[in-house]
């Protein structure tokens, strides 16, 4: 019984976002630029007030910058401390 409403509720749930998908995916992609934006405004030159606790997030990010800065119109990386192009 429990196995059915758990399909059910996927069912119901794969219906609902099918229509959705690119306006979900292009939201998502928009919140995780503006993240990354924050992250590295310091190295920019935008003042960011919780910089030092940002600095623990780098070793995990570091892998999407490039995409990132290519995907904001940036040909080479803005940051001289970071070598991805």
């Amino acid at each position: 019984m429990l196995g059915k409403l758990k399909k059910a509720i996927a069912f119901y749930e794969e219906v609902l976002s099918t229509p959705h998908r690119q306006e979900i995916a292009r939201e998502l992609r928009k919140e995780e630029d503006l993240f990354l934006l924050l992250l590295y405004s310091e190295m920019i030159g935008i003042p960011n007030p919780v910089f030092y606790y940002t600095l623990e997030l780098y070793p995990h990010i570091i892998e999407k910058f490039h995409d990132w800065h290519l995907r904001m119109g940036m040909e080479n990386s803005p940051l001289s401390g970071i070598r991805c192009c």
